[in-house]
């Protein structure tokens, strides 16, 4: 499809965006992450990107600077709050100006350059909360035999794939090891997985020999390799987009003594551990689309059990305990903090 104009609409349970450009090769990561959710192009978008291929990038939009610093992986980024319309700018590559009342994106790239991953996010993130959706930095598993979901949240490195997989190998589903999405429901307890590769570490295939089979010889400059939700199906079962109801919150931590533990957690202490890693804050504090994920955030954290899990040298050890703290905090209305 070089040199062809290109569109495609996507269905995020129920919000669907449509992006068009100059040609598909502009957003190999949209469809690499949302290729499972692709629609009919008739189909009328509740939310529209455009990108543009040009070396004129407007880089100096008025408003209030939000951010300004380096951006992990993608380097340096400013963030420009103009009121109605938010832009992001990357130096001499691309940006991006999100008009999330209108429900509208347009993305501007230099030849030669892709779509940035924290660009890709953030016009996503403007998407699905468009909609009355809100991702979050989470796993999501469903327990053995139950459509419920736990989330787990850390931040990143801290071992949520890692403790997904071993989940998974003892019953739990998979809906995402890295990314969910709450729903738009009255008390914010419905939540689906965003459908991506999932990255396995070297580290977490020694852990965990039962992954091998779906592993190769190559590991990328992290240590890790991408392996497909189709290519897993074959040893753990992977859920669909489905959005499932949140049983439980669990705050992921690393064991100091090698022994896995699930303790309750106060939610005053779930909240800010989940805000911290999902709740941007800039020089002009809280955007309006942060302030809506917070107070999503906390009707979450106000609808169900939050615990710690701790997690030692036996990351499996945690689905005995997950099942029987959840199952007693269902049967007894438990309520931490």
């Amino acid at each position: 499809m070089t040199g062809a104009a290109a569109t495609a609409c996507y269905d995020l349970n129920g919000q669907v965006i449509g992006i068009s450009a100059e040609r598909a090769e502009l957003w190999p990561s949209f469809d690499l992450m949302l290729g499972t959710l692709r629609v009919n192009e008739a189909v009328e978008p509740g939310f529209r990107i455009d990108i543009f291929e040009t070396s004129a990038l407007p880089e100096n939009p008025e408003g209030k600077l939000a951010f300004d610093g380096e951006v992990p992986l993608d380097g340096h980024c400013r963030i420009i709050d103009a009121g109605d319309v938010v832009h992001l700018v990357f130096p001499g590559h691309q940006t991006a100006s999100i008009r999330a009342d209108e429900g509208s994106a347009e993305i501007r790239v230099h030849p030669d350059s892709n779509v940035k991953w924290t660009l890709l996010m953030m016009v996503l993130d403007a998407a699905l909360e468009s909609g009355g959706q809100h991702m979050l930095h989470t796993a999501g598993l469903t327990l053995p035999d139950s459509g419920a979901l736990v989330l787990i949240h850390a931040p990143s490195g801290t071992g949520k794939s890692t403790t997904s997989m071993a989940l998974a190998s003892q019953g739990f589903g998979l809906c995402s090891d890295d990314v969910m999405i709450l729903g738009p429901t009255s008390d914010g307890t419905l939540a689906w997985g965003m459908p991506r590769k999932v990255k396995i570490h070297r580290k977490t295939a020694a852990m965990l020999p039962f992954l091998s089979p779906c592993l190769g010889d190559r590991w990328d400059a992290e240590g890790e390799q991408a392996v497909s939700l189709d290519r897993l199906a074959e040893i753990i079962r992977i859920e669909d987009v489905r959005p499932r109801p949140v049983t439980a919150l669990l705050h992921l931590a690393r064991s100091t003594d090698g022994l896995t533990r699930l303790t309750p957690l106060a939610r005053t202490d779930a909240m800010v551990a989940l805000a911290t890693d999902n709740v941007r804050t800039g020089l002009t504090g809280l955007l309006p689309m942060q302030k809506r994920r917070m107070a999503s955030i906390a009707a979450l954290v106000r609808a169900v059990p939050t615990f710690t899990l701790e997690v030692g040298s036996s990351p499996a050890d945690a689905a005995g305990l997950i099942r029987a703290a959840v199952g007693v905090g269902l049967q007894t209305g438990f309520q931490a903090g």
